[in-house]
């Protein structure tokens, strides 16, 4: 069964919401909660721990060290 996008409802202050009104006319977003929706997504993602990817040479030293800390076999 595919489950559906479902929306929920945040309610802003007034003051706030025209604050963002007047920011999301400003750019190319097609309305204030694509705007909203964008920029919350902007925040929790620097909020995610960032995936560290090590180069092949990377990943064999650490291997080696592991191993000679009898870590790996």
């Amino acid at each position: 069964m595919k489950k559906e996008k479902e929306d929920k409802a945040v309610y802003l202050p007034a003051e706030l919401y025209e604050r963002v009104k007047e920011r999301s006319e400003a750019t190319d977003f097609g309305s204030i909660e694509e705007y909203v929706t964008f920029v919350l997504q902007e925040v929790l993602k620097e909020e995610e721990p960032e995936e560290i990817a090590l180069d092949r040479e990377q990943e064999k030293e650490v291997k080696k060290r592991l191993r000679a800390l009898g870590y790996l076999d």
